[in-house]
């Protein structure tokens, strides 16, 4: 990736493979740490949240860590948030999981079991991605209109608005595999683990971080003030 290099964090909770996705956003080009320090998820350019497991836990942990409200913030105030697998389930309103769960609520919509009729559960494995051709997203750069990325999950959302979808996939029946609604992208598979069309798809979030960055600086400079400089360093 030329250019600036972004200062991305993965959002510590607990849950999720977070070093394996603070190597990918490395090797796509971004700087990246793992931590749950709000000054650190604060300075960041853009913030990756992963996720495995239960979503009604992962609900309780980010609660415990103050991490709901903070990534609220940093999304109505325009940082990049990429959301993965359960990381994206969780910005939805509500999930039927377990005993049901209230979400971030970032996107509108529910998270429901994958309807896969006699398919094993959970799902898991490569699966071509059909991505919207309109509207288009700077996070789809580059990629062709069906991509095979890697899939782990039993539930999928099921977004209010049509115009948040940007792909789908098919397991028994068509799910929603990625979304974006202002600066929060989520994806249900795991780029990390999706070879050369995963790496493809961190290095568009990293530039798109850098892109929202610029504009942040543009905007202080504008207003008198100056950007202090970002750093992550642990």
């Amino acid at each position: 990736m030329s250019g600036a290099t972004p200062q991305i964090a993965v959002v510590d909770y607990g849950m999720g493979n977070r070093r394996s996705v603070e190597k990918a956003l490395e090797h796509a080009g971004a700087g990246a740490t793992v931590g749950s320090d709000h000054e650190l998820l604060r300075a960041a350019d853009g913030l990756v949240v992963p996720g495995v497991g239960a979503f009604p836990r992962a609900m309780r942990r980010l609660r415990e860590l103050g991490l709901d409200e903070l990534l609220r913030e940093r999304v109505h105030a325009g940082t990049p948030v990429l959301g993965i697998c359960l990381g994206m389930q969780l910005a939805f309103e509500r999930s039927s999981e377990l005993d049901g769960a209230e979400g971030l609520g970032l996107v509108a919509g529910e998270v429901l079991p994958l309807r896969a009729g006699a398919l094993k559960l959970p799902h898991i494995g490569w699966n071509e991605v059909g991505f919207a051709s309109e509207p288009g997203s700077p996070l789809l750069d580059g990629l062709p209109s069906r991509c095979a990325f890697y899939h782990v999950h039993s539930f999928a959302p099921v977004p209010a608005d049509e115009a948040d979808v940007l792909g789908r996939a098919e397991y028994g029946e068509p799910f929603v595999t990625a979304v974006q609604r202002g600066s929060f992208y989520g994806v249900q598979f795991h780029p990390e683990k999706s070879s050369a069309a995963g790496l493809r798809l961190l290095a568009n979030f990293a530039r798109i971080c850098v892109d929202a960055a610029a504009i942040t600086t543009a905007a202080a400079a504008g207003a008198g003030g100056a950007r202090e400089p970002r750093s992550l360093a642990r």
